[in-house]
């Protein structure tokens, strides 16, 4: 009986983190959410970024975190299949994080991440024409050096306004995130300077809505969406967001009635979740009559507290997680010490 007590602590939050796991499938069914498709190309081990093809249906653009190439992935969503591999041509790839399409048929690709938080004095974006034809192929690239008005940042989330063609980038800092906002039209030439524009919660991803009247941030258990009005934000509130393996992308559907959640690892899910009520984009929000719109209750009100309600459990449920792993890390090493300690003892 004493040879078992030093792994109860363990046993107790691997029980705790099995049952907080547990508790993810009811509140995704709720959502309905589901699995789109798998990325199932072996090349694809860390998805950081995601961005719905604006010239081929039903095509998602990814690319790895470091550690690739400077590769860019076309993924059929019906198959999970890759349809085609982007080469950038000339660019040695250091920390790619994010990609987003532009209001002129172009491809970002933000090369901003720092795994030295902060360290390095410029980061980079790409950009090449989205291609025509889904093939394997070489492209040439515009590069662009960007520096933050308040010194080094580390980032993870570039977006592009569908409107205005704007870029955007949110930062990922152990005190909380900001939004940086770039020069009206990038310089190819000279230092592209982005200035913070407001506060927003520490991020991996984000994404504009397809008509630009939303913004999409995530973490890796949590999900927030912003009004976009006069060029900023204004939160409107959680968002539904999946337990994944590890949250690092978001993308709006081409309709703008869903977010495809992404996430590192092989054969890593893609979910689709849908939206409603407020949380729809302008242009495929519901009709709503002008006792609605002044508060009262309307169909297009009522999904919000759901909503709300659900993305509310599950930012419990991630602490649960985080909590039930920390738990079983202080457990194994508790149990470890004791083991050595025994030896020692000659026990």
């Amino acid at each position: 009986m004493r040879a078992l007590l030093p792994t109860l602590p363990v046993a107790a939050a691997c029980a705790a983190f099995a049952l907080a796991c547990a508790a993810a499938a009811p509140a995704v069914a709720d959502s309905g959410a589901s699995v789109a498709f798998h990325m199932s190309d072996p090349r694809i081990t860390e998805s950081s970024g995601l961005a719905a093809s604006h010239r081929h249906p039903g095509i998602y653009w990814t690319h790895n975190d470091s550690g690739d190439g400077p590769y860019v992935y076309a993924v059929d969503s019906a198959t999970g299949k890759t349809v085609a591999r982007v080469t950038m041509r000339g660019i040695h790839a250091r920390d790619v994080e994010a990609i987003s399409l532009g209001p002129d048929g172009d491809l970002y690709v933000g090369d901003i991440g720092d795994n030295l938080d902060g360290s390095w004095p410029e980061v980079w974006i790409y950009r090449f024409p989205e291609p025509r034809q889904l093939r394997d192929q070489t492209v040439d690239v515009t590069r662009f050096t960007v520096k933050y008005d308040a010194g080094p940042r580390n980032a993870e989330a570039l977006m592009v306004q569908p409107k205005t063609g704007r870029v955007y980038i949110a930062s990922k800092n152990e005190n909380g995130g900001h939004l940086y906002e770039g020069p009206a039209t990038l310089d190819p030439k000279g230092v592209n300077v982005f200035r913070r524009i407001a506060d927003v919660p520490w991020v991996t991803d984000g994404a504009f809505s397809p008509d630009g009247t939303r913004l999409a941030l995530r973490g890796y258990f949590w999900s927030t969406d912003y009004r976009w009005t006069a060029d900023r934000p204004q939160e409107i509130g959680s968002l539904a967001v999946p337990i994944q393996r590890q949250g690092e992308s978001v993308t709006y559907t081409p309709d703008g009635r869903a977010l495809m959640y992404g996430s590192e690892g092989a054969d890593s899910e893609v979910w689709r979740e849908p939206l409603s009520g407020k949380d729809l984009p302008d242009q495929d929000a519901p009709a709503t009559s002008p006792a609605t719109q002044g508060g009262g209750g309307g169909a297009a009100q009522s999904t919000t507290p759901a909503t709300q309600s659900q993305s509310t459990s599950r930012k419990a449920l991630g602490i649960a997680v985080l909590v039930g792993l920390g738990a079983a890390g202080v457990g194994l090493r508790n149990f470890a010490r004791r083991q050595r300690e025994r030896r020692r003892e000659g026990r």
